[in-house]
């Protein structure tokens, strides 16, 4: 077994390793991508990859996986390699694009042949960076966050917008200077391409879903004073689902996406045939289209969601600490979000049951409004415009 002293010699050996390999020539038309930290196939760089996949870009492609989801991608027809792995290690240093969603390890020195395409994941609803008043995340502080955040920022080439309200924060709360392409985001649009009966019912079975009921899909963010470490959040779920399943387990189902960063073991069992936990499952798009509800808090997943013009309901318990506390939003979501804010259980099933009745939305007067301010670059040509503007045919 390696001692700690030995394990400090060595990641002191490979960050040096990586820095000697990035003064080498690069490799012409390589490019590395990574979602969520090495543990998705999805998101913008999937829709991105794709897109250059299909269009025929001659480009030596490859995808960077965790170690804990290595296994799950390497029969996928794509040059994947696991993170931080040697081959990594002789690649990455050398890969003329980076594409990711998040932000790379700050101790990865960008090489200057290296450029990088940061796609970032969501339209901003809490404050981010820069315009964080106060940092809860463990293992740093404010200050030190805010230091750590806009160095990686630095590094970054190319950054995506999904809109103009996008645009202006993420070049205040990043301090970006480079080159901005608001294009839309390239993972929306599959919500046009795939969104027909075909695909919903491949999608389903696939899924080994029941066909005969309609989904909710709940999708939380992650709270930033909640965590077992860095990088590892709690999530208990506050809904009764028991309440749930007693009033709607007849004609619904749950399908569960935690964040990325939330680490639970979630005992569901109980709930087997009305709650599926969808969290690891690799893109929360195929979910969208299957979903005839979202239920969400204050997660970045209602402005996509919302291209599909379909109800939302906003399950908001703590809504004044997360708001007053925790993060601070950048509108005034109780008077802007597209559906109604609940606190209570009762409250979900209520308003689902005055969906039956065609209550929810009489006019459909809210999420056309929201729609047309935070979606209206989305038409299923966002991957298109961000190919032809960082990468030659």
């Amino acid at each position: 077994m390696i001692s700690k002293k030995m394990k400090k010699i060595l990641k002191r050996v490979y960050r040096f390793s990586f820095y000697l390999l990035g003064k080498l020539p690069v490799k012409k038309n390589t490019i590395i991508f990574e979602s969520f930290l090495g543990k998705q196939y999805s998101d913008n760089p999937r829709a991105i990859y794709e897109y250059m996949v299909e269009h025929n870009y001659n480009y030596k492609m490859y995808w960077s996986f965790e170690k804990k989801t290595y296994d799950s991608f390497k029969n996928r027809n794509i040059n994947s390699i696991k993170r931080f792995s040697i081959k990594w290690l002789f690649l990455m240093p050398r890969a003329e694009y980076w594409v990711s969603n998040s932000r790379l390890p700050l101790w990865i020195p960008k090489p200057h042949s290296t450029k990088y395409i940061q796609t970032w994941h969501g339209t901003p609803l809490k404050k981010l960076a820069a315009d964080m008043d106060k940092v809860y995340m463990p293992g740093t502080d404010t200050e030190k966050y805010k230091r750590n955040f806009l160095t990686e920022a630095r590094k970054w080439d190319y950054l995506i917008s999904p809109n103009e309200y996008s645009t202006q924060i993420f070049k205040r709360a990043f301090q970006f200077k480079n080159t901005l392409i608001e294009s839309g985001y390239p993972r929306n649009d599959y919500l046009f391409t795939s969104n027909n009966e075909k695909t919903l019912f491949n999608i389903k079975k696939s899924l080994d879903l029941p066909l005969n009921k309609k989904i909710i899909l709940y999708a939380p963010t992650w709270r930033d004073n909640l965590y077992y470490s860095r990088g590892k959040y709690k999530f208990t779920i506050q809904m009764d689902l028991e309440q749930m399943k007693n009033s709607l387990g007849k004609k619904y189902i749950i399908l569960l996406r935690l964040h990325y960063l939330v680490t639970e073991d979630l005992d569901l069992t109980s709930y087997s045939d009305f709650v599926y936990d969808f969290s690891n499952y690799e893109d929360i798009r195929d979910l969208y289209l299957i979903s005839d509800f979202l239920i969400t808090d204050y997660s970045s997943v209602f402005f996509d969601f919302a291209i599909l013009k379909r109800p939302i309901i906003f399950y908001v318990y703590d809504l004044e600490d997360y708001r007053d506390n925790l993060r601070g939003f950048y509108f005034d979501f109780e008077l802007n979000a597209p559906g109604p804010l609940v606190r209570k259980t009762e409250e979900i099933i209520e308003i689902i049951k005055k969906n039956e009745r065609g209550d929810f939305y009489k006019n459909n007067r809210s999420i056309n409004d929201f729609s047309k301010s935070f979606c209206s670059l989305e038409d299923g040509m966002a991957s298109k415009r961000v190919v032809e503007n960082i990468f030659k045919k």
